[in-house]
């Protein structure tokens, strides 16, 4: 008996995939499926404590030794005291009022800066570009920044929350990458039809980068919301300090915020629960904003990456 023998492959066939890109077996669904839930647990089990212990009354955190895990006695004291007037809702407008107006000024600097760049025959774009791409690699350091805000008089100013760190040169160059990517033709028959640079720009360019402008939005906004350090060093009123700062004033060196300390006398509400409601309070706006941006991502990161 003889054997055929084995048909030679056409050249134009496709490769043969390898095994971990592979349509995966039952096993590997229900290990994928573990992996994740695992991965969900250990994000959300954290949040559930904190959130808990944040609506439990003194009695329930006494009987639990610390943090809550099982719900007993829901109470929103901690909420109604913290949002009530006083130096937690101060903070939180403060935060709010910084990462509104830094994200918009950041975002104007970067917008205008990346399609300067975006530009291959702007007047000093390579030189500007590599100026830029060397402060990636090089900073002046604390000292002299803090000298510098000093000499401009910014310090205890709001303005010393949002200039120090107002631009990332790693979101303008997201940014330029993602206009060079845009089709040259639309803004040469714009620019025929007698459109200026800042009407291409507003007309053509940013509608067509919205997904990239959502993340980099994102990424601006959550970066001054959990800003902290510039406040502990440029500003010495308390009363213009950000959420972040009076956080970490109470859950490090264990301050009731102001107005607290007599009900925290009188057991009518525990330091812990205070502690997580400011905790829960910080993380609200950036879990309210991150599922509207979420879908922007894939597009935006990888679209702005493809070239340089």
């Amino acid at each position: 008996m003889t054997v055929e023998p084995a048909k030679r492959r056409s050249r134009w066939a496709a490769p043969p995939r390898p095994v971990w890109e592979g349509e995966p077996g039952k096993a590997g669904l229900v290990a994928k499926g573990i992996v994740l839930a695992g991965a969900c647990l250990a994000i959300l089990f954290p949040l559930w404590i904190v959130i808990v212990t944040s609506l439990s009354s003194p009695e329930t955190i006494s009987r639990a030794g610390g943090l809550v895990v099982i719900p007993k006695g829901i109470t929103f004291v901690a909420y109604q005291e913290l949002l009530g007037g006083g130096q937690v809702q101060r903070a939180a407008l403060v935060s709010l009022g910084v990462t509104a107006v830094g994200t918009l000024f950041s975002m104007a600097v970067s917008v205008l800066c990346a399609y300067g760049l975006s530009r291959s025959g702007s007047l000093g774009h390579r030189w500007m570009l590599m100026t830029l791409l060397a402060t990636m690699f090089f900073g002046a350091g604390l000292i002299p920044t803090y000298l510098l805000v000093q000499a401009l008089g910014l310090t205890d100013t709001y303005l010393a929350l949002i200039l120090p760190s107002a631009v990332s040169v790693f979101n303008i160059l997201v940014l330029r990458a993602f206009f060079m990517n845009i089709s040259q033709e639309l803004t040469d028959s714009a620019r025929i039809d007698g459109a200026g640079d800042f009407r291409i720009l507003w007309q053509i360019v940013m509608p067509l980068s919205r997904a990239v402008l959502a993340v980099i939005s994102l990424f601006y906004a959550v970066g001054y919301w959990s800003a902290w350090f510039n406040a502990s060093i440029y500003l010495t009123d308390q009363d213009m300090m950000p959420l972040q700062n009076v956080m970490i004033q109470i859950v490090q060196k264990q301050e009731p915020p102001t107005g607290l300390g007599q009900l925290i006398k009188t057991n009518q509400l525990s330091p812990l629960s205070v502690q997580m409601a400011v905790m829960v309070l910080a993380l609200v706006p950036v879990a309210i904003a991150s599922p509207f941006v979420q879908r922007h991502f894939k597009k935006g990161m990888l679209t702005g990456a493809v070239k340089g």
